[in-house]
């Protein structure tokens, strides 16, 4: 196998979840052969039967032994016990890739399987996934974040060039900093998601029907806006020092949903430093910003 571009391999997928079924495919749509995969939950079964057709159900030591490209996609909690529990079983062989999916971890979390000389990476998608085909389409628009053994390039190289081949773009995230990666996608992502179904649930606490029509344009344009610019795109109240709007929103907050409240101050406070920082926002109108927001807690 080069390392510059792996040849055709032969694929195991642990397990046809919604990650694992959709990065099975793309190899399998880049060339590669995917001979077995394992799934226990109707939702895994019916997955592999759209992504993978064809592909056999099997336990997952089954599906490890024997492939070039063992694909582990578990959750973040679960890789651990699995990577021991495989390579007690002796499903691992030397000269295997063996590649896991997860974020929270770098390629430490695949030392049982290394010492039976088999080649980990990680390869992190850094998208959301439904499980479904168009997922597949949506690879080409997406980051991997790849971490690999250090200093072996040749290794980098073969995770790198795996990326490519899904048509994707690699990120190289050293081993030290996968924790911190990790947290930066999740908080953005994730909290994102709570954000905006808050934003939705008070627009239509307020009678104000469709949200989702309400806020697409307007959060799409914040979105876009702050990739493009950066803090520069900080707008609103806070940003603008508007101490006393602040006040109010703090009030109708608070009769609306406290916990929701409390989220405004936490998150209008870091805009308000952000804004400070930035030099959008003079000193003291960042400080009657940030005393509103302290009172009456």
């Amino acid at each position: 196998m080069s390392a510059g571009r792996p040849a055709r391999l032969a694929v195991g997928v642990v397990s046809a979840g919604r990650v694992g079924s959709v990065i099975g495919a793309a190899l399998a749509a880049a060339g590669h052969h995917v001979v077995a995969t394992s799934g226990v939950s109707r939702a895994s079964v019916q997955r592999a039967a759209t992504l993978l057709p064809d592909v056999p159900l099997r336990p997952p030591d089954d599906v490890v032994a024997g492939v070039d490209l063992a694909l582990l996609a578990v959750p973040d909690d679960v890789l651990p016990g699995l990577v021991r529990g495989l390579a007690a079983a002796g499903s691992f062989r030397p000269g295997q890739i063996v590649v896991h999916t997860s974020g929270a971890h770098g390629v430490a979390v695949l030392d049982p399987a290394s010492e039976h000389g088999v080649l980990p990476l990680a390869l992190h998608p850094a998208m959301t996934f439904t499980g479904r085909v168009e997922d597949v389409q949506r690879l080409t628009s997406c980051c991997f974040g790849v971490t690999a053994p250090e200093p072996d390039e040749a290794a980098w190289s073969v995770g790198e060039a795996l990326v490519v081949e899904m048509t994707a773009e690699p990120v190289r995230v050293p081993e030290a900093v996968r924790p911190l990666y990790h947290a930066a996608l999740a908080h953005g992502a994730n909290h994102l998601v709570t954000l905006v179904r808050d934003a939705a649930d008070l627009l239509e606490k307020a009678g104000i029907r469709p949200a989702e029509r309400l806020l697409g344009p307007l959060l799409s344009a914040a979105l876009d806006n702050s990739l493009r610019h950066g803090d520069r795109a900080l707008t609103g109240p806070v940003a603008r020092g508007d101490a006393g709007t602040v006040a109010t929103h703090l009030r109708v907050l608070d009769a609306a949903d406290p916990d929701v409240a409390r989220t405004y101050r936490t998150l209008a406070g870091r805009t308000a430093r952000r804004a400070l920082a930035a030099g959008l926002l003079p000193e003291p109108a960042a400080a009657d910003v940030l005393t509103t927001l302290q009172e009456d807690r």
